[in-house]
C-alpha cells in the first residue's frame, strides 16, 4: 500500500476503534470495570483472537501489516502522554511520609513473583512456542521474573484517583511500591536487552543515564520550572507557548530514556513529576487529559490486541500453563504484597487493597511483553499466555476494591461516561 493509501485507511482504523472501545466501555461499566480494563479486553477483540477469526478477510483489510508501523507509533505517543499526567498526579512528598512501608511492599512484590518467573522460565526454556531460539537461559530468567513483577502503574493510579484515595495514606503507599516495582522491573528488562544485543554497556547506559536524568529532572529542572508555576497561578491558565514549552520537554524526557533503553514512558512521568503543582497541574490535566484517555490511549491496547492470539494455546498443556502462571503471579505479587503491608502494621482491609492493586498488570505488562516480543525474546505463545494472566489479574483489581470500599469507583465511572 502507497503512503497515501495507509494514511486514507488510518482515518477508518481510528474510527473503528473509537466505536469498539466505547461499546466495550458501556458494557464493562455495567460490570463494575475501570475503562482501562474494557480497552484492554476492547483491543484482544479486535485481534486476530476474534475478529481474525470471525471475519478474517474484513480483518486484514482493516489492519494490514503494513499499518502496524503507524498504530505503534500512535500507540507510543498516547503512553506517553498518559505517563506524563500520572506523574503530574504524583506527590513525591507524600511518599517521603512513607517511604519505608513502600520499600518494604516494594521488595516483596518484585522478589517473589521474579523468583516464580524465573523458576517457570528454567523449566520452560525448550518450549519452541514460548521462547525463541536465541534466547539464553539467564535471558529467558530475567525477562519472565522481569514480566511477572511488574505492576499496572496507570491503572493503579487511575483507581486510587477514581476513588478519591490519591492524597490519602493508602494511595500515597501502593503508587509509591508500584513506582518502585515498576523503575525496578525496567532496569532488568534494561539488562535482559542489552545481553540480548551482546552490548553489556547498554545496561549501565541505560540505569546510569536513567539515574541522572531523574536526579536532573527533580532536583534542577523541577526549581527552574517554578516559576511558570506561579505565572499560571497569577493568570489562571496556561497560555499555547507554555503548553508547547511543556510538550516539548515532555518529548524530550520520552526521546533520552527511550535512547538509552529504558523505554520512553519512564522518561514522560519523570518529566510530570517535574511540572509544577496547584493550577498548573490542574491546566495540563484539562487540556490534555480528555484527548490522550479518549483517543490515543486505545490504539495502543489495540496494537497490543493484534498481536494476541489465544488460539495459540491449542492444547491442554499450553492451558495448563496459563493457569500455573496466572497462579504464580496472583501468589507472588498479590499475596506476598499483602504480606508484606500486614508486616508495616496496616490493616487488613488496607493490606488487601494494596495487594490487589500490586497484583493488577495491565497496560505496563502490555508494554513489556510487546518489547519482548519485537526484540524476538518470546514467542507468540507465551505472549498471549502472559496477556491472558495481565487482564484477569486487572479484572480482580475493580471488584475487591468495590467490596472493600464500595460503589465509588463504579459511580464515578458511570458519571464520566
Amino acid at each position: 500500500m502507497s503512503s497515501f493509501d495507509l494514511s486514507v485507511l488510518l482515518f477508518l482504523q481510528l474510527a473503528f476503534i473509537l466505536g469498539v472501545c466505547r461499546v466495550t466501555a458501556l458494557v464493562f461499566r455495567r460490570l463494575g470495570q475501570s475503562q482501562v480494563v474494557s480497552e484492554m479486553i476492547a483491543g484482544v477483540l479486535m485481534g486476530p483472537s476474534l475478529m481474525g477469526w470471525l471475519a478474517p478477510a474484513w480483518s486484514t483489510y482493516l489492519f494490514p501489516a503494513e499499518s502496524k508501523p503507524i498504530l505503534f507509533a500512535i500507540s507510543q505517543l498516547g503512553l506517553v502522554l498518559y505517563m506524563f499526567l500520572i506523574g503530574v498526579e504524583f506527590d513525591l512528598d507524600l511518599i517521603k511520609s512513607r517511604l519505608r512501608s513502600a520499600a518494604s511492599v516494594s521488595l516483596a512484590g518484585i522478589v517473589v513473583p521474579f523468583a516464580l518467573g524465573a523458576l517457570l522460565a528454567y523449566y520452560l526454556l525448550g518450549e519452541s512456542a514460548l521462547f525463541s531460539a536465541r534466547t539464553t537461559l539467564l535471558q529467558a530468567m530475567l525477562f519472565m521474573g522481569a514480566a511477572m513483577s511488574i505492576t499496572a502503574f496507570p491503572m493503579l493510579a487511575r483507581i486510587i484517583f477514581e476513588q478519591g484515595l490519591s492524597k490519602t495514606s493508602l494511595g500515597t503507599l501502593a503508587l509509591a511500591a508500584g513506582s518502585i516495582d515498576d523503575a525496578a522491573a525496567w532496569c532488568v528488562l534494561a539488562v535482559v536487552l542489552a545481553s540480548f544485543q551482546s552490548r553489556p554497556e547498554l545496561a549501565f547506559y541505560a540505569i546510569g543515564g536513567g539515574l541522572l536524568f531523574g536526579l536532573f529532572a527533580l532536583q534542577f529542572l523541577r526549581r527552574w520550572l517554578r516559576p511558570l508555576g506561579n505565572m499560571v497561578e497569577a493568570r489562571g491558565e496556561i497560555s499555547q507557548g507554555t503548553l508547547v514549552f511543556v510538550l516539548l520537554l515532555v518529548m524530550l524526557g520520552a526521546w533520552f530514556t527511550d535512547f538509552i533503553q529504558i523505554y520512553a514512558v519512564f522518561g514522560a512521568f519523570i518529566m510530570g513529576i517535574a511540572m509544577p503543582r496547584g493550577k498548573f497541574a490542574a491546566e495540563l490535566h484539562r487540556i490534555v487529559y480528555p484527548l490522550t484517555t479518549a483517543f490515543l490511549l486505545p490504539v495502543f491496547f489495540v496494537y497490543s490486541g493484534l498481536n494476541t492470539h489465544i488460539g495459540l494455546l491449542n492444547t491442554p498443556y499450553l492451558w495448563f500453563l496459563a493457569c500455573v502462571v496466572l497462579l504464580a503471579a496472583t501468589l507472588g505479587k498479590g499475596v506476598a504484597c499483602y504480606a508484606a503491608a500486614r508486616w508495616h502494621g496496616e490493616s487488613h482491609r488496607e493490606a488487601m487493597a494494596v495487594g490487589t492493586l500490586m497484583n493488577a498488570r495491565g497496560l505496563m505488562e502490555l508494554i513489556i511483553l510487546n518489547i519482548g516480543l519485537q526484540r524476538g525474546i518470546i514467542e507468540a505463545g507465551l505472549f498471549a499466555i502472559m496477556v491472558m494472566m495481565a487482564i484477569i489479574t486487572t479484572l480482580m483489581a475493580t471488584p475487591v476494591f468495590e467490596r472493600l470500599y464500595g460503589g465509588t469507583a463504579t459511580a464515578r465511572t458511570r458519571q464520566e461516561g
